[in-house]
Parts: structure tokens; sequence; C-alpha cells
């Protein structure tokens, strides 16, 4: 009898102590979905709020807010993803025209200005490419050293931001195929374009944080 009233104390110690366990578990997993979810909200919303001082604040917000874990609040890394993003579109752009180039019934004239097109945004993915390096390493030469680097990095993506403007001059006029030519190949440089424009102006926000 005593054996059995004994038995049945333990089982609900037992019981008492996993119950216990699972409430803390569980609290302690609520809590930090909960930090998660938060830290996500906060993410986002330092993403859309530098977006706001964008030219194109609603490319700039969809374009990088699939990014924002690792961006988190860093303005450094806002604004090296949006080279990143510059970057890729420029990139996947460039090979679409090059095929595009390959096209039977191309005019001398259309052939020619898809040929400096591809030369420009050869040169602005260089660009771009040869910033994102120098943004890597903006922090490492001490106050001197960022300016110098910052400096050269908004240079560059200002010119690569004209390469991709002039991109489209020699698609101007009546002569392009009824203007399919210039309207296929300028909707593809003008997001390229207004990519690179939100990433200068990422970068001139990060560079007023160091003066």
């Amino acid at each position: 009898m005593a054996a059995s009233s004994t038995a049945a104390i333990l089982a609900a110690a037992v019981v008492a102590v996993i119950s216990l366990l699972l409430a803390s578990t569980s609290s302690a997993s609520s809590r930090s979905f909960s930090a998660a979810a938060d830290g996500a909200a906060t993410n986002t919303e330092f993403i859309r709020t530098s977006c706001s001082a964008t030219a194109y604040p609603q490319l700039c917000y969809s374009s990088l807010a699939v990014h924002a874990t690792k961006i988190q609040t860093s303005a450094k890394l806002l604004a090296t993803a949006a080279l990143d993003v510059s970057l890729a579109s420029a990139r996947s752009t460039s090979a679409a025209m090059a095929r595009l180039q390959q096209s039977q019934g191309l005019s001398p004239r259309e052939t020619a200005a898809m040929r400096d097109c591809l030369e420009e945004l050869g040169d602005s993915v260089d660009l771009i490419r040869q910033s994102i390096d120098e943004m890597a390493a903006a922090n490492k030469g001490g106050a001197a050293g960022f300016g110098m680097m910052i400096s050269d990095v908004q240079t560059w993506v200002s010119a690569a931001l004209t390469d991709e403007s002039t991109c489209t001059d020699g698609f101007a006029g009546k002569a392009m195929a009824a203007g399919e030519m210039r309207t296929v190949v300028g909707g593809k440089i003008e997001t390229i374009a207004h990519l690179t424009s939100n990433a200068l102006a990422l970068i001139n926000a990060y560079a007023t944080l160091h003066h």
C-alpha cells in the first residue's frame, strides 16, 4: 500500500517536472520567434525609410527588401546590396541584349546602336564591380582613407549611371523600326539606370554618416 502510494507520488512529480520543462521551452520559443519577427520588421522598416530618400523609392524597396536579413540596419550593407542588385541587372540585361543583337532584320543603324550600347553597359558593369570591391575596403584605411575610397565609389557609380543613360541615345529617332527596338532596349536600360541612381543615393547617405 505504502509502495503504491510512493510510486503514485513519484509519477505525479515526474509529470509536473515534464510539464514545467515543456512550458519553459514553449515560452522560450515564443520569445525567440517574437524577437525574430521584431528584428525582421525593424530591418525592413530601415530599408523602407532609407529608400524614401532615393529618386525611385518603390523600386529601391522592392529590390532590397528581399535582402533585409543580410542588410539588417547597416547603411554600408544597404548601399553594397544596392550595388549588387544594379550589377546583377546590368549583367543580365547585357546578356539579353547580346542575344537580341543576333536577331534577324535589324537595320545597320540598329546594329550599330546595339553595339555601342553593349560597350557602354560593359563599362558600367566594370565600374559597379570596382565600386563593390572598394566599398568592402572602405572602413580599413581610417577616416582619411575612407574619404578617398568613398569619393572614388561615388565617382565610379556616377560614371556608370552616365554610361547607362548614354546607352539609349543611339536609339532615338524615327528610323528605329517604328520605335520597337528603342522601347525594348530603353525599358531594360531605364531599370538599370534607376537601380544605379538609387545605389548612388544610398552611397551618398552612407558617406554622410562619416562626416
